[in-house]
């Protein structure tokens, strides 16, 4: 299983693209690719599941 699955599943399900994730936290697509590569501290987690949860109710 790949690091961070939770949060790779959260964001298909909500059909938001990586690179929308990243441009809302600040950061480059490529710089979330790689903070993906290894398993996030908790904090950091919630905060990438809450920017897909409001990106989500945009999508829709």
């Amino acid at each position: 299983m790949k690091t961070n699955q939770d949060i790779r599943d959260a964001a298909t399900a909500a059909g938001v693209r990586l690179w929308r994730i990243a441009d809302a936290l600040g950061i480059t697509d490529g710089t979330l690719s790689r903070r993906l590569r290894h398993e996030l501290p908790q904090d950091e987690k919630q905060q990438v599941l809450e920017v897909i949860q409001a990106l989500e109710k945009e999508v829709s």
